[in-house]
C-alpha cells in the first residue's frame, strides 16, 4: 500500500524533467547553429569588404602619376568603384581613407545582419555582422604591410 502512494505522488515528474531538458537542448542547438551561421556571415562580410577595397584600390590618380607626384588613389573613382561593387552584392558599407591627406590607403567597412534560425524562438531574430577590408598602394621593391 505504501508503494502505491509513493508512485502516485511521483507520477508526471519525469515529463517535467524531459520538457526542461528538451528546451535546454533546443537552446544549445540554436546557439551552435546561429553562432556558426554568424561566423560564416562575418567571413562573407570580410571577403566582400576586401574585394570592394581591392576594386577601389585599382583606381589610380593617373594625372598625379604623370606629373611625378607618385602613386595615389583617385579618391572619387575609388569610392565610386567600391560602392558599385558592394551595391552589386546588395550590401552597404562605409568607404574612405583612414588619413585624408594620405591617398595611399583605402578602407571599406561593411555592416549587415545575420537572420537567426532558431534563436528567433526566444526573440533574437538577427545578429550584427561587420566586415573590414583595406587596400594599400605598394610599388617598387618593398615589403607590404598587413593589418
Amino acid at each position: 500500500m505504501h508503494e502505491e502512494r509513493v508512485n502516485r505522488r511521483d507520477r508526471g515528474s519525469i515529463s517535467v524533467m524531459v520538457a526542461v531538458t528538451a528546451v535546454s537542448l533546443v537552446a544549445v542547438v540554436g546557439l551552435v547553429l546561429d553562432c556558426g551561421g554568424r561566423l560564416r556571415a562575418v567571413e562573407r562580410a570580410d571577403a566582400l569588404a576586401q574585394e570592394a577595397a581591392r576594386a577601389g584600390g585599382q583606381q589610380l590618380d593617373i594625372d598625379a602619376l604623370r606629373a611625378g607626384q607618385g602613386y595615389r588613389f583617385d579618391r572619387a573613382a575609388a569610392e565610386r568603384t567600391a560602392t558599385a561593387y558592394l551595391r552589386g552584392h546588395g550590401i552597404k558599407g562605409a568607404i574612405g581613407f583612414p588619413r585624408p591627406e594620405d591617398l595611399q590607403t583605402f578602407s571599406v567597412t561593411v555592416e549587415t545582419d545575420y537572420p537567426t534560425a532558431l534563436l528567433g524562438l526566444v526573440g533574437i531574430t538577427t545578429l550584427p555582422v561587420q566586415g573590414h577590408g583595406k587596400a594599400t598602394l605598394v610599388h617598387g621593391i618593398t615589403e607590404g604591410k598587413t593589418g
